[in-house]
């Protein structure tokens, strides 16, 4: 059967790459239901820092596509991350929860060949923390 947190992981994970998509409103969801808020945001963390890792397979392996229609990321997204990343190195990764800009990051880190424990560890903080943010507001609404 197709749990609760087994469709967290994945709906966190498709929102971290090319796909459209917002986990949020499912954790919330879930939350509201009553689900355990430590294993949802423990699998959502999860399953978002694995969809950015994709990301940055991506840059790493496929870039020389960025020409084709179906590449994932617009020339001047992939421009404004790459503004960023060079601005700002390696700690930009602690924003890649953030919508459009933050899939254009992981896809540069993996151009520029960032190390996977350097990237695994600032992409998995900063999506712990927006998603102990999004709990914490659910909670807060709720009473």
């Amino acid at each position: 059967m197709f749990d609760a947190y087994a469709g967290l992981f994945l709906s966190a994970l498709l929102s971290a790459t090319l796909l459209p998509g917002s986990s949020e409103l499912l954790i919330a969801a879930l939350a509201a239901k009553g689900h355990s808020l430590m294993l949802l945001w423990l699998w959502a963390t999860l399953g978002n820092t694995l969809g950015s890792a994709l990301n940055a397979l991506l840059g790493r392996y496929l870039l020389h596509f960025r020409d084709r229609r179906w590449f994932p990321f617009r020339a001047d997204e992939l421009e404004r991350g790459h503004r960023w990343f060079e601005r700002y190195g390696k700690w930009t990764l602690l924003l890649a929860w953030m919508p459009v800009v933050g899939d254009a990051l992981t896809l540069v880190a993996g151009v520029l060949r960032v190390g996977w424990l350097e990237f695994l560890l600032l992409v998995g903080v900063g999506k712990a923390l927006r998603y102990a943010f999004v709990l914490q507001l659910g909670v807060w609404l709720s009473g």
